[in-house]
């Protein structure tokens, strides 16, 4: 891929190569990360969660509501860190889009539509 725009990591047209390179047919490799993510953001939650209701229903003292609200306070914190997450990696791109919108602007004299 050429790198013609003046700027690393960005193609002629001015867009980062990472994102232009979404067209691409996804590799088993790419599946498998995406799997992977749906794992980690929601079925891991999900699962301490219900863990923690476990714990509850199983042990109804004071231990059992303690790991029932440590559970649910897990769950919770790692559905927290993932919008977190997501809501920083959309600002990247974002700039991204910005800029390559910028770099259209200067090559073509108009804003793309």
């Amino acid at each position: 891929m050429a790198h013609s725009s003046g700027f690393p990591g960005r193609t002629a047209g001015g867009c980062a190569i990472n994102l232009c390179m979404a067209d691409d047919p996804a590799t088993s490799g790419d599946r498998r990360s995406a799997n992977t993510m749906i794992a980690v953001r929601y079925v891991l939650p999900a699962v301490i969660a219900v863990a923690g209701v476990l714990v509850l229903i199983f042990n109804q003292t004071i231990n059992g509501l303690e790991g029932f609200a440590m559970g649910i306070g897990v769950a919770g914190s790692i559905l927290l860190l993932n919008v977190l997450y997501r809501v920083g990696v959309s600002g990247d791109r974002e700039r991204d889009e910005e800029e390559a919108a910028r770099v259209y602007f200067d090559e073509h004299g108009r804003w793309p539509d």
